[in-house]
C-alpha cells in the first residue's frame, strides 16, 4: 500500500505562508475552472444552531494536478469566548490516478484561511482600481486580518478602518495591523463612516442580515463579501447587487445557493442570477472586468473546492521539496 504522509499546522504554517505565490496558486485554480474539465460537486453543509456552528465539506477534481482534495471545515461562532478560534478542520489528499490517500493535512482550518484570503486578492486584482489604497474591513477575526493582509499584496494599500459588532474586537485588530502590517488602521463605530471614501471594502462575518447598505456606496468602490457561505447568512443589503456596475460570482450555481446572489434572487433584485459573470471568466477574457474608475464591483465569493485542491496540491509540493511531514504505512 502507497505510504500516507502527515503534515501538522506548525508544518503547513511553515510551507504554505499567505504569499503572492499562495495568490498565483488560487488565481490557477479559478483559470482552470473556467477553462472546462473541473469536476466540482455541490457543498456538502451541515448546520447546527444550537452551538452556533456549521461544517462544510468541499473538493474538487482538477485535470492537471496529479492530487484531489476533500477539505472538512467547520465553523463554530462562539468559540472565541471559550478561548477557542472560531475555524478548524483538516483536508485529505488522494492520488488523482489510484485514489489512495497520499497526505492528511491537519491544518485546523489554516490552510482554508489561506486560500479564502488568496481568493480575495484575487478578486482585488480584476475587480478594485489600480490604486485603491483605503480598505474598509468588516469583522474582527482571523479572516479579517488575513484579507487586509493578502489585499495589500495585490494593491497599495496604506489605510483600512475596522468596523465590528464588539468594538473592543475592532480596536484590537486595528492594534494589530498597526503594528504588524505597517499600514495606519483604525477601529470605526459607525459602519457607514468605515465606507465613507474607501476604495475596497470586504465584508467578513456570519451575519444572517445586511450589514452593508446600498446607500452608503460611492462611485468606485469595489466590494468583496466572503462571509455567506450558507443559505441563511446575507451580508449585503439587496438592492446593492441589483446597482453594482458589475457583480461577479466564484461560482455562479453556489452563489445562487448560498452566497449573496441567493439573497437579491429572493429578494426579486437580480433576476435569475443567471446573465453574471464568474471571476475566472475575466481571467480567461471571456468575460469583462472592471470597466472604469468610477464603476462599483462586488464580488460574492463563496469559496470552491478547486481552491481547496490547489492549495493543497501546493503544500504538498512543498512538503516533498522539504522532506516535511511524517510517514506511515495504512
Amino acid at each position: 500500500m502507497p505510504e500516507i504522509s502527515i503534515l501538522t499546522e506548525a508544518d503547513l504554517r511553515r510551507l504554505v505562508p499567505l504569499d503572492r505565490d499562495a495568490i498565483d496558486c488560487i488565481e490557477g485554480a479559478f483559470r482552470a475552472f473556467a477553462e472546462g474539465g473541473v469536476i466540482m460537486p455541490p457543498v456538502l453543509h451541515l448546520d447546527i444552531p444550537a452551538r452556533r456552528g456549521e461544517i462544510d465539506v468541499k473538493t474538487a477534481f482538477v485535470p492537471d494536478l496529479p492530487d484531489f482534495a476533500i477539505k472538512m471545515s467547520p465553523g463554530f461562532f462562539d468559540n472565541p469566548s471559550l478561548g477557542l478560534p472560531s475555524t478548524s478542520g483538516l483536508m485529505v489528499a488522494f492520488d488523482a490516478r489510484t485514489g489512495f490517500v497520499r497526505r492528511l493535512l491537519l491544518d485546523n482550518g489554516y490552510l482554508t484561511d489561506v486560500r479564502t484570503a488568496a481568493a480575495g486578492a484575487v478578486a482585488a486584482r480584476y475587480l478594485a482600481r489600480a490604486d485603491a489604497s483605503i480598505a474598509a474591513i468588516f469583522g474582527a477575526g482571523m479572516q479579517a486580518r488575513l484579507q487586509l493582509e493578502a489585499l495589500a499584496l495585490v494593491r497599495p494599500i496604506r489605510s483600512a478602518r475596522i468596523w465590528a459588532r464588539r468594538p473592543e474586537r475592532a480596536a484590537a485588530l486595528a492594534a494589530d495591523i498597526a503594528a504588524h502590517l505597517a499600514i495606519e488602521a483604525v477601529p470605526c463605530r459607525d459602519p457607514a463612516q468605515a465606507v465613507r471614501g474607501a476604495h475596497v471594502i470586504v465584508t467578513t462575518t456570519p451575519a444572517q442580515t445586511p450589514i452593508l447598505f446600498d446607500r452608503w456606496i460611492e462611485p468606485g468602490q469595489h466590494i468583496t463579501a466572503m462571509g455567506s457561505d450558507s443559505a441563511h447568512k446575507n451580508e449585503i443589503e439587496p438592492a446593492l447587487i441589483a446597482r453594482a456596475d458589475r457583480y461577479v460570482a466564484d461560482s455562479l450555481s453556489q452563489t445562487g445557493l448560498i452566497g449573496e446572489l441567493r439573497s437579491a434572487v429572493a429578494a426579486g433584485r437580480a433576476g435569475d442570477g443567471r446573465h453574471f459573470a464568474e471571476l475566472g471568466a475575466i481571467m480567461v477574457e471571456s468575460a469583462e472586468g472592471r470597466g472604469s474608475d468610477t464603476e462599483i464591483t462586488v464580488a460574492d465569493l463563496t469559496g470552491i473546492g478547486a481552491q481547496d485542491t490547489a492549495i493543497a496540491f501546493l503544500a504538498g509540493r512543498r512538503a516533498d521539496e522539504a522532506g516535511a511531514g511524517v510517514g506511515f504505512e495504512s
